[in-house]
């Protein structure tokens, strides 16, 4: 028994394919400015992220815990 003025659904479809295709506009303009915004910077990927003598990854720029000297600065200076 339906009552008189209740939704049946119909058409329910294009308006989540409306929704979902903005979403995905908006998405994509944030990742636009997002990369304008903060360009990747060269040589940021090239950094070393082990402890050369134990091979655990290391957070931050302090020495390893193994007791390891923190690599020197082979640039020039």
């Amino acid at each position: 028994m339906r009552r008189r003025g209740a939704r049946s659904g119909h058409g329910s479809g294009s308006e989540m394919t409306k929704i979902v295709t903005i979403f995905l506009v908006v998405i994509a303009l944030l990742a636009i400015f997002g990369r304008l915004r903060m360009p990747r910077l060269p040589g940021l990927g090239r950094v070393a992220t082990t402890c050369p003598s134990c091979g655990r990854h290391k957070i931050g720029r302090g020495p390893c815990p193994c007791g390891a000297p923190p690599p020197s600065n082979t640039r020039g200076g």
